[in-house]
């Protein structure tokens, strides 16, 4: 296994976000390509930039491997989908609202091959490399999806869900819409869209109940 640099603070500035961006694209592909074992030298050519600077950036083949399946999970959040969720807090009716979000997060993950490939790359990986899945544990879900951890905690801080543990809230959240396709697609298959469908809608009615605050309707 390649050996990691000493651990410093990352490069910041537009110039390094550009190639972090570049790095974790360069190493999604790669991984899925070439397994775990890939070399951080073919990575960083295909990155365009040098071993140092990966190193530079991550630390080690571990951190950046859990960065890339990040980013792989959060892809179906970019664009219109984090509005969407940033303006959850002030929907006039946050059930419909949260519903068509979570439609949009599923249809973003089954629709996106490289979702599913990344996870299911590390159950294959982790017998060989057990720092791997070491790595993803001491990540808090909130560090993997800022923006939905960002969106539940507007709603607990205008009063419209209360949620005494928010790490427990964004994996439940998380069990209920996407970790039964995670599961089917470990085995090769997947859910219809029709199940697909209640899942999703039964699943956010469920969260929004469980968490619901005293007095009136907050979905409402």
């Amino acid at each position: 296994m390649d050996q990691a640099a000493p651990v410093k603070r990352p490069p910041s500035g537009a110039r390094a976000e550009q190639k972090r961006a570049a790095i974790i694209t360069a190493a999604r592909e790669t991984f899925l390509q070439e397994g775990f074992s890939a070399g951080m030298d073919l990575i960083a050519a295909r990155a365009g930039v040098s071993k140092v600077t990966v190193y530079n950036h991550f630390g080690s083949k571990e951190a950046l491997f859990t960065a890339a399946i990040a980013g792989a999970l959060d892809a179906p959040l970019s664009g219109t989908l984090v509005a969407a969720i940033d303006q959850l807090a002030d929907a006039d009716d946050l059930h419909t609202a949260l519903t068509d979000a979570a439609r949009a997060w599923v249809a973003g993950v089954r629709d996106n091959p490289d979702v599913l490939a990344m996870r299911n790359l590390v159950a294959r990986e982790l017998h060989r490399f057990p720092g791997l899945g070491t790595a993803w544990q001491h990540q808090a879900p909130g560090r993997h999806h800022p923006a939905v951890a960002g969106a539940l905690e507007q709603l607990v801080a205008k009063g419209r869900l209360a949620i005494p543990d928010m790490e427990v809230a964004i994996i439940q959240l998380y069990s209920l819409l996407l970790y039964p396709h995670m599961v089917f697609s470990t085995y090769g298959t997947e859910l219809d869209a029709d199940l697909t469908d209640r899942l999703t809608s039964h699943g956010v009615e469920m969260f929004l109940h469980h968490y619901a605050p005293a007095g009136p309707d907050p979905t409402r």
